[in-house]
């Protein structure tokens, strides 16, 4: 009759749902002792890892995070060097004149940024470097800045100058460019306040206006 067969298909959708929910438990209960995959760094890998861990360049040891900082540490005497040696970069390019901050202009702040890098041994274990750098966060689009991309190279143009030397044995020669910043000019009217430390004697209520694109400024990189 009508009442079997409901009954009927009442059993069997529990039958169905608690074969589901026995499935669910025994393969939860499988993961839990299933053991876990080791992962074993290949043996040609394991120099290459000391290799890289010496070759990090950078050393967080007794890094200053502000000039107050620097100027009062017990390395004062390097990290007055290192910021002569940025400003000498900074004047040498022409980074800037000091001028008066037109009216309806804000100038944006900038602040020393100090790390310590790896020397030679025995002869300068420890490098100690200095940058200055703009706080581009307070740059206004439309005004301070447009384009932002910056184009980088593609890895297989890199493999194709790789391979064109290898194949007519040419000579590749890599190198780095010093205060690679330095070297973009700047489209924009930007102004900056003068560096902490290092205002001009008498000019001290003037600001910046950037000639060349400076670290920190959201164009930078394109420039």
């Amino acid at each position: 009759d009508v009442h079997s067969e409901e009954e009927d298909c009442i059993n069997q959708a529990r039958r169905q749902d608690e074969e589901v929910i026995n499935d669910d438990v025994r393969e939860e209960c499988i993961a839990k002792r299933k053991g876990k995959r080791e992962i074993v760094l290949p043996a040609r890998l394991k120099d290459c890892v000391a290799c890289m861990a010496y070759a990090l360049p950078v050393i967080e040891i007794d890094i200053p995070t502000s000039f107050t900082e620097a100027t009062r540490s017990g390395e004062a005497k390097h990290w007055h060097e290192a910021m002569d040696d940025e400003m000498l970069s900074l004047m040498k390019n022409k980074t800037w004149e000091v001028v008066e901050l037109p009216k309806g202009r804000k100038a944006i702040g900038c602040k020393w940024v100090y790390a310590k890098k790896d020397g030679i041994d025995d002869v300068n274990p420890v490098r100690f470097k200095a940058r200055l750098v703009a706080k581009g966060y307070a740059q206004k689009e439309g005004m301070d800045y447009n384009e932002i991309f910056s184009p980088v190279v593609k890895h297989s143009s890199i493999r194709i100058l790789l391979a064109l030397v290898a194949q007519f044995d040419l000579e590749l020669v890599q190198l780095d460019v010093k205060t690679a910043f330095l070297h973009g000019n700047l489209s924009e009217e930007i102004y900056i306040r003068q560096p902490e430390g290092y205002e001009e004697k008498g000019k001290e209520g003037l600001v910046c206006k950037l000639n060349k694109s400076l670290y920190g400024l959201k164009q930078s990189p394109r420039q």
